[in-house]
């Protein structure tokens, strides 16, 4: 696992051990270095590794390695634009009918590509490689883990820009990312509002696990320049609860209160859920889910929202997938909303397209 975040970049080798951690959180506060990947869908994998190298400031070298993907001809949607724009206007209605006030809407981009070469997966490092180049994040990750003797393994690049979850002893923050432009051109009211809900839901998330009266928002509908496009970000505080702090229920705690994150499924969070199962037509994976690691021996977490994310299995002979999405208010345009999907996933899946790959 390789990850950068917060202007440190960590690498960790030898994984030891493999827990479910959406029923063993628990053991995410006993000691070690855990790497996690969770699914939109709940399924929470922990790996702890042994050999941890921290480089404060400091990327590792590039390798130079060349990435072979898939044409970009080759990737197909989860939802055409006329199932995007129809959903879109299904969602309106239940926003006119009172059921939610916000729903993001995603669709999944998969393209066939079989592991080359003699090896068993695609070249996660040269992938994660070709993004920094071109697509730098804040949260950048990449974590293959080859599965064996019965655990299981996984296969993702993200360069998300997306705090989920960042832990510092008792500090807990979180920054969601809602409201997106192209470069130079302004938010909507829809945006701000958007991302005003999303941060009252993660306010009151973290209100649940936090010392009463200690959850703020320290940054609040500032603008954030990133390749090729413009987000609006909030961030909420909170310090969480003594009798939580880094004890054997506060994973737990944490976990079942603010998962799946707010900025990626919407509010009220039981109703939005309940629409994207009606709405959506694959599994969003690794996508809208959470990367990051948990230091317990430091008291320290960082986990990104799993956005801007490839993610690789062996199905069909190998495929791999990118998600994509845009949250859905009563303000929407159903056409806006699939064009922001296309402007999300333009620059990604042109940097993972063969076609378009440069030394």
């Amino acid at each position: 696992m390789d990850a950068h975040a917060a202007f440190r970049t960590v690498s960790a080798r030898q994984c030891v051990e493999h827990i479910d951690a959406a029923r063993d959180g628990h053991r995410l506060a006993e000691g070690g270095f855990w790497v996690v990947v969770a699914t939109f869908e709940g399924r929470i994998d922990a790996w702890r590794f042994e050999d941890v190298t921290w480089h404060e400031g400091v990327a590792e070298p590039r390798t130079a390695r060349r990435w072979a993907g898939p044409a970009h001809d080759a990737w197909e949607s989860s939802l055409t634009e006329a199932e995007y724009v129809a959903g879109v206007e299904r969602i309106r209605e239940d926003i006119r009918d009172g059921d939610v006030y916000q729903v993001n809407l995603c669709r999944v981009l998969s393209a066939p590509l079989p592991a080359s070469g003699g090896a068993a997966v695609p070249d996660a490092i040269a992938l994660s490689e070709r993004l920094a180049t071109g697509n730098p994040a804040r949260y950048a990750a990449r974590v293959v883990v080859p599965a064996s003797g019965g655990l299981p393994g996984t296969w993702v690049v993200s360069a998300s820009p997306e705090r989920y979850l960042s832990v510092d002893g008792s500090a807990v923050l979180s920054s969601p990312i809602k409201g997106t432009a192209a470069p130079g051109e302004a938010m909507l009211p829809k945006d701000e509002a958007e991302n005003v809900m999303i941060t009252d839901l993660i306010r009151n998330d973290l209100s649940h696990v936090a010392v009463p009266g200690s959850v703020g928002v320290p940054e609040f509908l500032e603008l954030h320049e990133h390749p090729g496009l413009t987000h609006l970000q909030s961030t909420a505080s909170a310090t969480l609860a003594p009798e939580l702090e880094w004890t054997p229920a506060m994973w737990p705690r944490l976990l079942a209160g603010t998962f799946p994150p707010g900025s990626v499924s919407g509010a009220p969070k039981a109703a939005a859920l309940r629409i994207i199962a009606r709405e959506e037509t694959v599994a969003r994976g690794p996508y809208c889910g959470a990367i990051g690691w948990v230091d317990a021996d430091s008291r320290r977490a960082e986990l990104a929202v799993g956005i801007r994310t490839f993610w690789w299995d062996d199905a069909r002979g190998g495929t791999l997938h990118f998600g994509t999405g845009a949250g859905i208010t009563w303000g929407s345009d159903a056409d806006a909303e699939w064009r922001e999907t296309e402007l999300k996933a333009r620059r990604l899946i042109t940097l993972a397209s063969a076609d378009t790959m440069s030394t």
